[in-house]
Order: C-alpha cells, then sequence, then structure tokens
C-alpha cells in the first residue's frame, strides 16, 4: 500500500513570508479591499505574490477572500500584501466609506447614526428566539 500524500501545503508558512511574522503596515484588516497594478511586471514576484496579483488583477478582492482562495492564513496573506503594497504592486482602500471615516477618527455612530437602531432590532431578535 502506498502511503498517501497529506493535502495542503508543502510549503510552511515560514517559508512563504520568508520569516517574518508580521507586516511591515499595520493597516490592513480583513475587510480592506486589494487592488493590483496593472502596469506593473510580475518578475520577481514569489509564486503567492504572483497568485496575489492574479485574484486581484481583474477587480478588488477583500483580504479575507485572498486569503481564503489561497489557502494560508489570513496573518501570512497580511505580510504577502504588505509587501506587495511595499512594491506598488498593490493598493488598498476601505471597503465602505463608514470604515474610512471610522479610521480617519470619527465614530461609527457618526458615520452612519441608524446603527443604533439596527442593533436594538438585532438584540430583540435574538431575544425573542431565546
Amino acid at each position: 500500500m502506498t502511503p498517501r500524500r497529506p493535502r495542503g501545503r508543502l510549503v510552511r508558512s515560514y517559508v512563504v513570508t520568508d520569516g517574518r511574522a508580521h507586516p511591515t503596515r499595520n493597516t490592513l484588516d480583513l475587510v480592506t479591499l486589494l487592488v493590483a497594478a496593472t502596469d506593473l511586471p510580475l518578475t520577481g514576484l514569489s509564486p503567492e505574490k504572483r497568485r496575489v496579483m492574479d485574484l486581484c488583477r481583474p477587480g478588488s478582492l477583500s483580504l479575507a477572500e485572498v486569503a481564503s482562495r489561497l489557502e494560508l492564513p489570513v496573518s501570512v496573506t497580511k505580510v504577502l500584501v504588505a509587501d506587495l503594497m511595499d512594491s506598488g504592486h498593490v493598493a488598498t482602500r476601505a471597503s465602505s466609506p463608514a470604515l474610512e471615516q471610522a479610521r480617519a477618527g470619527a465614530s461609527l455612530s457618526a458615520a452612519r447614526p441608524s446603527d443604533a437602531k439596527i442593533l436594538q432590532e438585532v438584540l430583540d431578535g435574538l431575544r425573542a428566539r431565546l
């Protein structure tokens, strides 16, 4: 009987990130949208970085979607994306104007005043189910 090959990645995460555990930027979260530059060559990029570029070139994807499609942990994907941002291959944008305002220092309640009403309705719905 031939032993089965383990499913999943054959390369360890620390090899993909060149041994780094933290991205060079701390501005990335799960819903950050990634947009690939179309005018830069892909020469010199690792296979994982090329896949990030291939995924983001047709349009924008969130960091969580890219991590899922690469089948990599989010922390590893953040390191790869930060490297691509540093080289100018990827640009980011917030997924909604409310998140952009929140990052700029405004509170989410100032960005969307109806949030309290929505949260109250969700809370009422949960209480009704319990």
